[in-house]
């Protein structure tokens, strides 16, 4: 078989599908990536093939869209980036190299129009691959109109997913959620690097201990002035490792941190290892990830879809959530809610089993072979 994944160049939407992308691999499939180039490193690292098409989505795109801040969770000026200015920017190179690899599925994520517009030029079955609570309809009317015009422009009707890979646990589902047609439940797994076998979860500090916190705002939101303030608030309560995103260093949070271990970029699983607590943006990778383990959250929303994942935990009082505009001291209270209440522990373990229960990746990719026959 021979697999096409696309995806959005950014970190969260391209990890949620590497698991699914490794068990093509070792199965044997031929499997490629579309996305920028940017990514070579790290599928070069995975052995799975990157054709590379299309410019970093924030800068290009928000340039060509005229956005001036491209993670305010707006449906028009999201739609405009994802639907509209990626399809601009990436349509015909991805058409072209998508024809030459010659796909029997494409699997995109849930915010990529290129590669259902690739599935529609080709002819050819795609997944719908979600990576946490569905989008609100409010985001995905406004996105799905925005690409059916683009689809028109290059007389291509927009496709209708065969398949939608959900990772959500039951846990994270609202009251009114309704199955989508085709589901197929798919188990997701905190990112780990290359090679590296998926691990159980883990004891975290035992009673009379320091906590031991995970401060992660994922790689686009990690500002050191977010996340100073954050550190000032709970260094003193707690152990922390802060994670710097791409550009940051830890340089530039100063001097004067001796239980403050910051970090560059690092796999969610090697750094969930003996944590008690994650205060993280609400990425849904790192939700879900971070569920996976047993481990309960304080989500602090910084933009995107980021305020669905807070609203999901909170709902499931897996975590709390604190919302702009509230600053570090509502940050460390929630910090000190969650420790000094067992139930989100509790409530984030039965999520952790919701999710051990749903089918793998290897399970699910044999079950999308024998559908495609």
């Amino acid at each position: 078989m021979r697999i096409l994944f696309s995806s959005t160049p950014q970190h969260g939407h391209l990890l949620p599908g590497l698991p699914l992308a490794r068990t093509f691999r070792d199965r044997g499939d031929d499997v490629a990536v579309i996305t920028s180039a940017s990514f070579e490193p790290l599928f070069a690292a995975e052995g799975i093939t990157l054709l590379p098409v299309g410019p970093e989505l924030l800068a290009e795109a928000a340039r060509l869209a005229g956005v001036d801040d491209p993670t305010v969770p707006d449906p028009a000026v999201a739609a405009e980036l994802f639907a509209g200015a990626r399809i601009d920017l990436t349509a015909d190179a991805a058409i072209a190299a998508a024809r030459e690899f010659g796909p029997d599925l494409i699997v995109a994520e849930a915010t990529d129009y290129v590669g259902p517009l690739v599935a529609a030029a080709l002819q050819v079955p795609y997944a719908k691959l979600a990576f946490g609570p569905p989008i609100p309809a409010q985001f995905t009317d406004v996105f799905d109109a925005v690409a059916e015009r683009r689809y028109k422009e290059r007389g291509l009707t927009a496709p209708q997913p065969t398949w939608y890979l959900d990772p959500c646990p039951e846990a994270l589902r609202g009251q009114d959620w309704q199955a989508p047609e085709g589901r197929l439940p798919l188990r997701p797994e905190a990112h780990r690097g290359p090679g590296t076998p998926e691990a159980a979860p883990t004891a975290s500090a035992g009673a009379g201990t320091r906590p031991k916190v995970l401060l992660s705002f994922g790689t686009h939101f990690a500002a050191p002035e977010v996340l100073r303030p954050i550190v000032d608030a709970l260094a003193a309560k707690a152990d922390l490792v802060v994670t710097l995103g791409l550009t940051a260093a830890d340089s530039d949070y100063g001097d004067g941190f001796d239980q403050v271990e910051f970090v560059g970029f690092t796999p969610l699983a090697e750094l969930l290892v003996g944590i008690d607590l994650v205060v993280t943006h609400g990425g849904a990778g790192t939700t879900l990830g971070t569920l996976s383990r047993g481990l309960p959250m304080v989500v602090v929303p910084q933009g995107a879809d980021q305020f669905l994942q807070a609203g999901a935990v909170a709902g499931s009082r897996t975590g709390v959530a604190v919302m702009p505009p509230a600053g570090a001291e509502a940050v460390a209270a929630a910090v000190d809610e969650v420790l000094g209440n067992t139930e989100y522990r509790d409530n984030a373990r039965r999520a952790a089993e919701q999710i051990a229960a749903m089918p793998s990746p290897d399970e699910v990719a044999e079950q999308l072979v024998g559908l495609l026959g």
